[in-house]
């Protein structure tokens, strides 16, 4: 006979084996959600708390346990062409806008427009414009002076007034496309920008400027003023302005023939740099201040909207030999750029060095700058790089340009893209943008994600569906957030395709029978959020009766 003790511990012991075959075999699961209204799979996997992005097994459903964060149900969506398509609209000496100084608000707005409206009937989905080209604005500012290349008068506002920056915004963003603003971090007087007036930085704060022989006035990227000067320049937009980046282009200390080769003329900053037991050569002292405003723009930016993007486009070539085959000029040591190390340290969101040389050009061979700029990206950020599209309007010119582009997505596969310098090329020589629309950007493309930015998706959208006649009638609306576009996906014969709209579009309307014969079956809406993350699909099914 067994003691009473040992009855009671092989109860218990029973008990727990069995409490623990019950809690594995009877998980309780959520049921499964109507077919329109259920956020199913999506693109990306998304975690349920984000500290830190982090890879998330996509689950057609998710279990639900007792203090357990709730995991997001996501359905893939059928596949949509991912590609940065963006071109340069420069503001400095009047390059792409407006034509001329001194237009009347008027024109400006209609030639604004007209960019615009070609980006976005040539399946481009960015603008990189020009805000700042010489510490001056476009845009309503208390930091710098009114653009002369704006009203012909440095310092004048545009009569009557409006901020064509925040037009410009709300232009593009209407037509689906991103709008980053472009700016010269130390550029301080333009030689083609008429006499320096009492508004320009050059008088309101001459402690920070130097002049060049050849006309041009520069800051001085040493100085502790001209980077707080900047960064605040830089900052105020940010904090105002619902821009979806910020864009610096290859000019930090100015191109050697700016000065007819005569050395930047910092001497007595370096000598007080010495003076405070400065250790460092002047050419390293050059590029540590540089490398230290890069970073701090990078890190300012996100402290204060993590989800505008940071991108730089330096000279194409880092240094001559880097690879090997590879001569030109030496960014390194001439504009104390060390493009590479930004690159390393991930302090940009994305990178577009300016390729602007052809294919076969051997010694500044377009692809293998591009393979070797990608060898460097050890943080993965987006690399877009910028391509010259104004050869000339032959067909060897839009022979390269295609060409280029299909390189880019065969080497950066991950996150295709480039920057056209500039939209100019573009209007002027038709034969090329048709080309390149009806070539590989013949389809529609989003924007390519950046989960280090944002890795949440937006809330799928509810999708209402009617049949009148011969057309199938879509509606939707966003049960909570906003969306930045919307995808429409459709199937004819067992094959999709899709349309993107713009933020505002919240209907369509597609044909029953496709070429008369094939019948819609499917169709489905997404949201795209402004970092480009796109919601659970939903697919619905056209009933074979309604047809």
């Amino acid at each position: 006979m067994l003691h009473p003790r040992l009855y009671i511990t092989l109860f218990i012991a029973i008990t727990l084996v069995l409490s623990g075959c019950s809690s594995s075999k009877s998980v309780p699961r959520k049921p499964k959600p109507a077919p329109v209204e259920v956020p199913a799979k999506a693109e990306k996997p998304v975690p349920s708390v984000i500290e830190e992005p982090a890879p998330v097994e996509i689950l057609e459903e998710a279990i639900e346990e007792e203090e357990t964060p709730a995991v997001q149900i996501v359905k893939k969506s059928p596949h949509v062409m991912r590609e940065f398509r963006a071109a340069w609209i420069a503001t400095v000496a009047n390059i792409n806008w407006p034509s001329k100084s001194g237009l009347s608000v008027a024109e400006q707005q209609k030639e604004a427009i007209a960019l615009l409206d070609f980006l976005q009937k040539h399946n481009y989905n960015a603008a990189i414009f020009q805000v700042r080209p010489q510490a001056d604005a476009l845009y309503e500012s208390n930091l710098e002076s009114w653009s002369f290349f704006l009203t012909g008068t440095q310092g004048k506002a545009p009569e009557p007034y409006y901020d064509p920056l925040q037009f410009w915004i709300e232009a593009a963003h209407d037509r689906g496309l991103e709008l980053h603003v472009w700016l010269n971090p130390y550029r301080a007087h333009h030689s083609t920008y008429g006499p320096i007036t009492p508004a320009s930085i050059v008088k309101t704060h001459p402690e920070l400027v130097v002049a060049l022989k050849n006309g041009m006035y520069w800051l001085d990227p040493s100085k502790k003023g001209t980077q707080d000067h900047t960064a605040a320049v830089v900052m105020d937009i940010v904090n105002r302005y619902d821009i979806d980046g910020v864009h610096f282009d290859d000019y930090f200390y100015p191109y050697a023939s700016y000065n007819k080769g005569a050395d930047f003329p910092d001497a007595a900053s370096y000598a007080a740099y010495l003076k405070e037991g400065g250790k460092l050569t002047k050419d390293d002292w050059r590029r540590d201040g540089v490398n230290k405003f890069v970073e701090r723009i990078y890190k300012e930016i996100k402290a204060v909207k993590p989800k505008v993007k940071f991108g730089i486009s330096p000279f194409g070539i880092y240094r001559p030999g880097y690879p090997k085959s590879i001569a030109g000029m030496d960014q390194f040591a001439e504009l104390y750029a060390d493009a590479k190390l930004w690159l390393n340290e991930g302090w940009i969101d994305y990178y577009s060095p300016q390729l602007y040389w052809k294919i076969n050009q051997t010694k500044q061979s377009f692809p293998v700058l591009l393979g070797w700029w990608e060898s460097e990206n050890h943080h993965r950020r987006h690399l877009w790089p910028g391509i010259n599209i104004d050869f000339g309007g032959d067909a060897l010119n839009l022979d390269e340009t295609v060409n280029q582009i299909m390189l880019t997505r065969g080497m950066v596969p991950d996150s295709k893209g480039t920057i056209h310098w500039s939209i100019g090329p573009l209007l002027k020589y038709p034969n090329i943008s048709k080309g390149i629309v009806d070539g590989p950007y013949k389809t529609q493309a989003l924007v390519p994600e950046s989960p280090w930015i944002n890795p949440i998706l937006p809330a799928a959208p509810k999708v209402n569906m009617e049949i009148v006649d011969n057309k199938v009638n879509l509606n939707w609306h966003l049960p909570e957030g906003e969306a930045f576009k919307w995808v429409v996906y459709y199937k004819y014969n067992d094959v999709w395709n899709y349309k993107i709209l713009n933020r505002n579009e919240r209907n369509t309307e597609l044909n029953r029978l496709s070429n008369g014969k094939t019948p819609l079956t499917h169709v489905g809406v997404t949201a795209v959020d402004r970092t480009g993350n796109q919601s659970s699909f939903n697919e619905i099914e056209v009933s074979p009766k309604d047809l």
